[in-house]
């Protein structure tokens, strides 16, 4: 019987310890399940014969990582949660005779059950499942997806190697601090951290100025390449600004609250306040990370769920027209050529053209410094720098808006794609020119789109001022003979025709030793939805694991203010504080402190709104009302999920403080 008193022992701890037991286990089971998914349906070798499968590999492996990443930090941070509720416990068997070497073994047989429990109903979880994300995901891609369902031998290798790692990390952890703490501290664990803290307005200061930077940043970034260079830096002042706010900002505020004699000496308040002064410094950290992964399930599941709703506009903006081609170095017969082979081929494939345009220009990159565009290559010192400026005749400028403008030799029109507008005049390669007139619309290559700098359309006099204007060293992969020729026009035809008539396109312009290509949307539409319903899928999944984290830390909060407020409340009642005085202190508590981390996230979502717009507009949705929608309704149906969670959590304490 001896041999099996600490296994027993452990047993009984954990069931008489369900209510944080279970919630962990559930959410050791949940993460394990979908890392074996996720690592299942990226390494499934189906996805390397279907079109775009490289993207959808790439995102899948991206969001196995931040799955293993991510349940590495969070297991190990609720885990912290356990560990406080039981150092009291483990004091008291040290106190009563049991040596550490023992309370080590009780650990070792609780954390064997943990792991063994959580792993095989997780991975057999993640394996029944599996199917239903199959299913899941070849709904989202909608068509066809050439993925064989399977138990993966590599995948369950790969899931218990990085649990098991985790777990013996925990467990190791947890060996450590008990072998470093002394009788007395655990027994005093549940209390450790209940000092009052001091107003630190050092890192409120620190604080407010990571936060204020970040939404500077956010706000007054304009070029497409500098968003997201900068995007990153502003994500991490704002993180850095949230956890200073909320360790040293809140407790300067309730501190000012306090001085507010008028406000404080009111039950509710002073009872409250009071409290969240005592713990604010080990209460901080817990809210700042629910409000930062609130953030993160905001930010994804609008961006992604606005990308995949406006798969149609990310084409159209992609592919102005159903089918393009261009070529570098055409002169104009040979554009004849091309234009003549076009409509052949479409006659061969059944397909209409429909409202055709084509036009040559020439297209480079420069850096732009006011009204100056610079194209020698020690100006271009920095990718983010970048713009591309594309030089057009204008006698081809008068054929595509039918109209009959004229300039002089120093005259240009201009046509601002993505960028600040130029004004009155501008220098190209050192050459003045005045700006006749801005152009407002302009029918362009789907190229411009896809490219991530700022793009300015010159139409200039003829083709000899762009020779003279087109920089010698600006590609040195293609030597630079000609104007390049783009040729668009939508259709009228069966889609698997348009796709033919794509590739059969493409393969003449091979044969021909012609340095172009040619692509469509329908072409391209299995591609699009492998990257965007692939995102989908990925923010679906994440927002999923990082709701499920939000929650367990809500609870785990509640649950330790509960034990931590039990006496306190008890001392209270008895001295004639009624229940329901007790009730109104503890809903204006939890109100305050649940509801922070959700208004400061819809807060930096607000600041943020502008730069997501610029970074989705390099993925081609310039939907910006599609995109406030998705990001409204996002919030909405959170804020409810996340009300709910409130009332089922604010129970439970009430449960333990009464």
């Amino acid at each position: 019987m001896r041999k099996f008193f600490y296994s027993k022992l452990a047993l009984t701890n954990i069931t008489k310890h369900r209510k944080t037991y279970i919630p962990y286990i559930l959410t050791c089971i949940c993460t394990i399940a979908m890392f074996y998914m996720m690592h299942f349906i990226s390494g499934n070798p189906g996805l390397k014969k279907m079109s775009g499968g490289d993207s959808l590999i790439t995102i899948l492996n991206l969001g196995n990582n931040v799955i293993g990443i991510f349940s590495l930090i969070f297991l190990f941070y609720t885990n912290s949660f356990l560990m406080k509720r039981r150092k009291k416990e483990f004091g008291l068997f040290n106190i009563l005779g049991m040596e550490k070497k023992h309370i080590a073994k009780v650990i070792v047989w609780e954390t064997f059950f943990v792991t063994v429990s959580s792993i095989v109903i997780g991975l057999v979880s993640g394996i029944v499942t599996g199917k239903l994300m199959f299913l899941l995901l070849n709904n989202i891609l909608q068509f066809d997806v050439p993925l064989t369902y399977f138990v993966s031998v590599k995948s369950i290798i790969v899931t218990l190697a990085l649990f098991l790692g985790i777990f013996g990390l925990t467990m190791l952890n947890n060996l450590r601090q008990i072998h470093l703490a002394k009788p007395i501290e655990l027994l005093r664990g549940g209390q450790v951290g209940e000092k009052e803290p001091k107003t630190k307005w050092l890192l409120v200061v620190i604080g407010v100025a990571a936060l204020a930077y970040g939404y500077y940043i956010a706000l007054v970034t304009e070029s497409p390449l500098a968003v997201l260079n900068k995007f990153f830096l502003a994500v991490l002042l704002v993180i850095i600004g949230t956890y200073a706010l909320f360790t040293a900002g809140t407790i300067a505020v309730l501190k000012l609250s306090r001085k507010n004699k008028r406000f404080y000496y009111q039950t509710k308040h002073f009872i409250s306040i009071s409290g969240m002064i005592y713990r604010m410094k080990q209460n901080a950290v817990g809210l700042a990370n629910i409000c930062i992964l609130s953030t993160m399930v905001l930010v994804m599941l609008s961006t992604t769920v606005s990308l995949y709703i406006g798969m149609e506009d990310l084409l159209k903006n992609r592919y102005p027209k159903e089918i393009d081609l261009s070529a570098t170095n055409i002169s104009p017969e040979q554009a004849q050529v091309l234009e003549k082979m076009i409509q052949e081929e479409a006659v061969n494939y059944q397909v209409e053209l429909k409202e055709p345009i084509f036009y040559r220009s020439a297209a480079f990159p420069s850096k732009r410094q006011g009204n100056q565009f610079k194209t020698d290559s020690n100006s271009i010192d920095s990718v983010a720098r970048i713009s591309i400026v594309e030089l057009i005749p204008l006698d081809v400028f008068n054929q595509l808006k039918n109209q009959s403008a004229t300039l002089e030799d120093n005259e240009v029109l201009v046509f601002t794609y993505r960028g600040e507008p130029v004004e009155d005049t501008l220098s190209i390669s050192g050459k003045e020119f005045r700006i006749k007139a801005q152009v407002k619309d302009l029918p362009i290559n789907g190229d411009a789109a896809a490219m991530l700098a700022d793009s300015y359309f010159v139409v200039v006099k003829d083709e000899e001022t762009i020779k003279s204007l087109y920089p010698a060293n600006v590609n040195r992969t293609i030597e630079w003979k000609d104007l390049s020729f783009y040729y668009g026009f939508d259709t009228e035809g069966k889609p698997e025709n348009k796709i033919a008539l794509t590739n059969a396109l493409s393969q003449k312009i091979q044969e021909a030793n012609i340095q172009g290509f040619a692509e469509g949307r329908e072409a391209s539409r299995e591609s699009f939805f492998s990257l965007y319903g692939g995102l989908f899928f990925l923010g679906l999944f994440l927002g999923a694991l990082f709701i499920m984290a939000t929650v367990l830390i809500m609870y785990y909060k509640q649950i330790s203010e509960g034990y931590d407020d039990k006496d306190r409340f008890a001392i209270m009642q008895k001295v004639g504080l009624s229940k329901d005085e007790i009730k109104k202190s503890i809903k204006s508590q939890v109100l305050l402190v649940f509801f922070l981390p959700l208004i400061a996230a819809v807060v930096h979502i607000a600041f943020a709104f502008k730069v997501i717009t610029k970074l989705m507009a390099l993925l081609n949705l310039t939907n910006v009302g599609l995109f406030a929608i998705c990001t409204a309704a996002t919030i909405l149906i959170f804020a409810l999920f996340y009300a709910l969670v409130y009332t089922l959590t604010a129970r439970e304490y009430y449960k333990i403080v009464s």
